[in-house]
């Protein structure tokens, strides 16, 4: 990891310099060494690798280097919340995660918080990528959660995109399972380190920095740019020895980093849906091409050839959460009555009047108090779903 400002300037520059890429930075690394001596080489050098208008740019400082700079140092050195570190980390650093030096398109620079020690660890620990949908269906969020946490449990940590639906489930779950002491989670983000998107989960990022990490190739003060979030997906792949995908549409950005997963030569996992459901046609889509169809934590063991280390049971997709007949009673509820109406593709309430003929009022209140204890799920368009759970 960087040490001075001056090595923090040099790598800063030439990531900034206009017109000179990631693959361009890459040879100049590769012929001369470190950044510093690349700014010190001649044009005449210098153009036997770039471009002549490429060397030109070498030869300037880009605007708004020195203040990043500073910006960034300054950022490296404030206090944080106790436990929690920042660093930088370049191509070629110790602390750099080996498993992204055999990605493609390796980031020159990466920007951590979090629990940064765990940084060199990250070339021998067993990480699973988890990713879906931004507007999952009550049933995948709780997959998402519920996957995750048995499988932090069982010693994987889990690596997703900090986004909306089922990566912020998967945070989370991971969170819940991981026992102390090991690193969580691994959040990697499209913005600066300097900002939290979505602000909605401005909390569980603090909770990801305190038992995990978050990563991005960003400088500071970079805003939530559309490119940038398909971009970090190779990240999210690269870091992992495989994908899950929870839930996605046909047109789901999750379906970009399994395809980076597979050109990464990583295994793509993907969990199957309902039929009627559009967040369930890209991981069918998945499933035909060829992805390993996943119905529990112990399937993904499995697959990854793992122990299962301390997941007490499965995780099935048809188990459902338990109700004493004393609680149905109470509730006026035949037992599982509705339930078992339900089935579990969702459901429009004229077609489960159809199926159990009760009245309107009785059912829309049964329908309530069981989406009251977490067991059915109201989605778009007026339909329910029966909600599995560990």
């Amino acid at each position: 990891m960087v040490k001075t400002p001056q090595e923090l300037g040099s790598w800063l520059r030439l990531v900034l310099t206009p017109g000179v890429g990631a693959e361009t930075a890459r040879r100049l690394l590769a012929a001369f060494g470190q950044p510093d001596a690349i700014f010190e080489q001649s044009d005449a050098a210098l153009r036997q690798i770039v471009t002549a208008q490429q060397a030109l740019a070498l030869g300037q400082a880009p605007d708004g280097w020195a203040s990043l700079n500073t910006e960034t140092w300054q950022w490296l050195h404030t206090e944080t919340t106790a436990g929690v570190a920042r660093s930088v980390i370049t191509l070629g650093d110790a602390d750099y995660p080996a498993s992204l030096l055999d990605i493609p398109d390796p980031p020159l620079m990466l920007y951590a918080m979090g629990q940064t020690d765990c940084l060199q660890q990250l070339k021998a620990e067993h990480a699973l990528a988890i990713v879906g949908s931004r507007n999952p269906t009550p049933q995948g969020a709780a997959n998402a959660r519920e996957f995750a946490r048995s499988l932090a449990a069982s010693g994987l940590t889990i690596v997703s995109g900090l986004a909306l639906g089922v990566d912020g489930a998967a945070h989370e779950g991971a969170l819940l399972g991981a026992a102390a002491g090991r690193l969580a989670t691994i959040a990697i983000v499209g913005t600066g380190l300097d900002r939290v998107y979505p602000r909605q989960h401005r909390d569980l990022a603090h909770q990801i920095a305190q038992r995990g990490l978050i990563l991005s190739e960003y400088p500071l003060g970079t805003p939530p740019l559309a490119p940038n979030f398909p971009r970090r997906n190779r990240l999210i792949s690269g870091l992992s020895q495989a994908t899950l995908v929870v839930e996605a549409a046909l047109q789901s950005g999750s379906l970009i980093t399994a395809k980076q997963a597979l050109e990464q030569g990583r295994d793509v996992m993907a969990i199957p849906g309902s039929i009627h459901s559009a967040q369930s046609k890209g991981c069918h889509l998945l499933i035909k091409q060829g992805a390993k169809l996943v119905e529990s934590a112990q399937d993904v063991l499995e697959e990854l050839k793992l122990p299962d280390l301390r997941i007490q049971g499965t995780l099935a997709l048809e188990t459902t959460t338990t109700r004493t007949h004393d609680d149905a009673a109470s509730s006026g509820i035949p037992d599982d009555a509705l339930l078992h109406a339900l089935g579990h593709d969702p459901v429009s309430l004229d077609a489960l009047q159809a199926r159990c003929g009760w009245p309107t009022a009785q059912l829309q209140a049964q329908l309530m108090e069981l989406e009251l204890v977490g067991q059915v799920g109201r989605l778009p368009g007026g339909l329910f779903q029966r909600i599995g759970a560990a």
